[in-house]
């Protein structure tokens, strides 16, 4: 049998009080160290933080160097910058993606439209706590919005020219739906990145299309030019035209009413003296008939019978001017004729007054 020790006794004891202090010593630093490493956070310029009291959302930080009390509080990163993502395609490589972008527009036709959507975060608490995944809800609302837009424009627009108002419909759109859902999220831009017919044949009409168009633009263009060009030397045409024609017109007016006015002044006349007019009005004709030619005229039995001194120029021209002559002579006594039973006719209703 061994006998008692009691230095070695003493020794055990003093190696297990030492072990005993040093591991304390070590617990107290171990939970000094976490305490100094999980009570102190920082955030970056770029983002804020939702701070959390056992699972309930108490206060946003801004950037900077915060406290939180370890175990009980606990803190969640967001974003804050401008971020985006693709409809319609792969921005890595930028493959098409149909089952995004092939869309069919109000005239039944198909067409590859490509979006880039801009968002950011609005509201922290909202974006952390009021979805699993708010972006997510952010692209199938704007997969949505974006075919119901592209289905009230026909392909020319979706195209050419309307791609700015379907740009600005798209957000306006996006934007009260994500409203609706209240996510934490705010749309910032909707940009067409692309938009082409589906196929190579398609795309091939399209550009022969508007090749077409061009062409009316520059037919129209070059006939408004023809026309610019032709219509002043036009309108100065028909400006001497007319003003001939007003000229003509004021000539002819003025001979007719020269010729009424020496109408009237012969009536006038004749009215005073019908005989004599008559005379008169004869030998005139006759000197315009048969001018230069002298004549003889025997006025016996009241008759007017011409002689000529001188022969005619021939036998039709002699004839014919007898005979005009005769007929001038006759319209001078059928005038005078009826004029005399005018003039009867008035003395007799003044009479019977």
């Amino acid at each position: 049998m061994e006998s008692f020790n009691p230095d070695l006794e003493q020794k055990v004891k003093s190696a297990a009080k030492r072990a005993r202090r040093f591991v304390t010593v070590g617990a107290v630093m171990a939970v000094l160290l976490v305490l100094s490493t999980g009570s102190f956070y920082n955030i970056e310029e770029q983002e804020q933080a939702v701070l959390t009291t056992f699972g309930k959302a108490v206060s946003v930080t801004a950037p900077g160097l915060h406290f939180k009390i370890p175990l009980i509080q606990r803190v969640q990163k967001v974003n804050t910058t401008i971020q985006g993502f693709a409809l319609g395609y792969n921005q890595e490589d930028n493959a098409s993606q149909e089952e995004d972008s092939l869309m069919i527009t109000s005239d039944y036709n198909f067409v590859n439209v490509d979006f880039y959507i801009e968002y950011k975060v609005s509201d922290p608490v909202k974006a952390v706590y009021a979805s699993k995944d708010p972006v997510l809800i952010l692209q199938n609302i704007s997969k949505s919005c974006v075919r119901t837009v592209i289905g009230s424009y026909d392909v020319d627009s979706v195209l050419t020219t309307g791609k700015n108002e379907i740009q600005s419909k798209v957000k306006d759109m996006i934007i009260r739906q994500l409203d609706r859902h209240d996510v934490g999220l705010q749309v910032v831009n909707v940009t067409i990145q692309d938009s082409e017919p589906p196929t190579v044949e398609v795309m091939e009409a399209f550009k022969a299309v508007e090749t077409a168009k061009q062409g009316k633009e520059t037919a129209i263009n070059n006939a408004n030019k023809y026309r610019n060009e032709k219509l002043p030397g036009a309108e100065a045409q028909i400006d001497k035209i007319m003003q001939e024609a007003e000229a003509e017109k004021t000539r002819r007016v003025n001979e007719a009413n020269g010729e009424v006015a020496k109408f009237n002044a012969m009536y006038e006349e004749y009215v005073k003296n019908p005989q004599v007019t008559r005379q008169r009005m004869f030998y005139e004709a006759m000197e315009e008939v048969l001018p230069g030619l002298k004549v003889v005229i025997d006025g016996t039995n009241q008759t007017n019978t011409i002689l000529p001194l001188d022969s005619f120029t021939g036998a039709e021209a002699g004839s014919t001017a007898a005979v005009r002559a005769q007929e001038q002579g006759s319209k001078r006594d059928t005038l005078g004729q009826a004029d005399e039973e005018t003039k009867q006719a008035a003395d007799d209703e003044i009479g019977e007054e």
